[in-house]
């Protein structure tokens, strides 16, 4: 009987023994966290999970190391990976609303809006959740409207190529056809002035039509650039 209880304590003991081990790690974790030693921070976390791979607080705080490193694939994975069973409303819910900054961030806006949304279920009053969603669901609209737009786009380009084409062709050929017009005039006025006179283009003027042709080019180039859509500024995200 003695020895079956020594053999109890001992297991306790042990557990005991080991449990404090992953706390320790996990607060060595966190003042590396507080410091901004992120790197540091995710070594630990890691050392704690060889100790007890199901804990929560090493899995969630190792989700947040490697979102501050920008490494969003790997945060959303780990937040994936918590098992959500035994954990609080309040603790469902800040995994659920960590993970849609990381979706958020890889530009997964429907995912995103998805994990927010859960995150409203476990806590209705998180404000900053409300917000976070309501900027997922905008980001979703405005990538629709890219969609229709380019589908239309891409149904006109055609037709609108063709119509500057021709309406530039157009435009080329009148102007040129006013200069020849105009030289003409200009040929006959000189000629009936003086017959023996042969009108001359020197060098300097030559240069000058060049100059004005290639201005004019510039300035055909710089209207058709003006028509190219601005892209879409990223929104910013509120962090837990």
């Amino acid at each position: 009987m003695r020895k079956a209880v020594v053999f109890i304590l001992f297991i306790a003991f042990g557990v005991s023994a080991f449990a404090q081990s992953e706390h320790k790690l996990v607060r060595k974790g966190n003042r590396a966290y507080s410091k901004n030693d992120f790197l540091e921070s995710e070594v630990q976390y890691r050392q704690a999970l060889e100790k007890n791979k199901y804990s929560f607080k090493a899995n969630f705080n190792l989700a947040n190391a490697l979102y501050k490193q920008n490494k969003f694939n790997e945060a959303d994975s780990t937040y994936s990976d918590i098992n959500a069973s035994g954990l609080t409303d309040g603790e469902k819910s800040m995994v659920y609303y960590n993970m849609g900054n990381t979706l958020f961030k890889q530009n997964k806006f429907k995912e995103s809006a998805d994990a927010y949304t859960m995150a409203l279920k476990h806590n209705p009053d998180d404000m900053d959740a409300k917000y976070n969603l309501s900027e997922a669901l905008r980001m979703i609209q405005n990538q629709q409207n890219q969609k229709n737009q380019q589908q239309d786009n891409n149904g006109k380009n055609d037709g609108n190529d063709n119509k500057d084409q021709n309406e530039q062709g157009k435009e080329n050929e009148q102007n040129n056809q006013n200069e020849r017009e105009d030289n003409q005039n200009n040929d006959q006025n000189n000629q009936n002035k003086n017959d023996q006179q042969q009108p001359k283009i020197s060098k300097e003027d030559a240069e000058r039509m060049l100059q004005a042709l290639q201005q004019r080019e510039k300035e055909i180039q710089d209207k058709l650039a003006k028509k190219q859509a601005k892209p879409v500024s990223g929104a910013s995200i509120k962090n837990w």
